[in-house]
């Protein structure tokens, strides 16, 4: 049994006091500029309201691969486009 299965086994959620929370596959979403940049974890999240549970280890990942975005964004593959439309206020 891995870390991330052991947390989750006795865990209840501190918002709906659930106790069905299960390891996710989520994607964690920086914005560097204009650009918005997903990138995959598995974290516990609770099954009745969603909400994610993030353990030390996993925060200052996050924060390393944040630290890493922001200095280079070569190693990123293209996935497609956000475009934005603007709508003018007098219609």
């Amino acid at each position: 049994m891995d870390r991330l299965q052991e947390e989750e086994k006795d865990m209840k959620c501190v918002i709906c006091h659930g106790d069905e929370i299960k390891i996710t596959d989520v994607k964690e979403e920086f914005t560097i500029g204009n650009d918005i940049i997903y990138v995959p974890i598995k974290v516990p999240v609770c099954k009745t309201c969603g909400e994610r549970y993030y353990d030390r280890r996993t925060v200052q990942l996050l924060e390393e691969v944040e630290e890493k975005l922001i200095k280079t964004k070569s190693e990123l593959k293209e996935v497609g486009k956000v475009l934005m439309y603007e709508v003018s206020h007098s219609l």
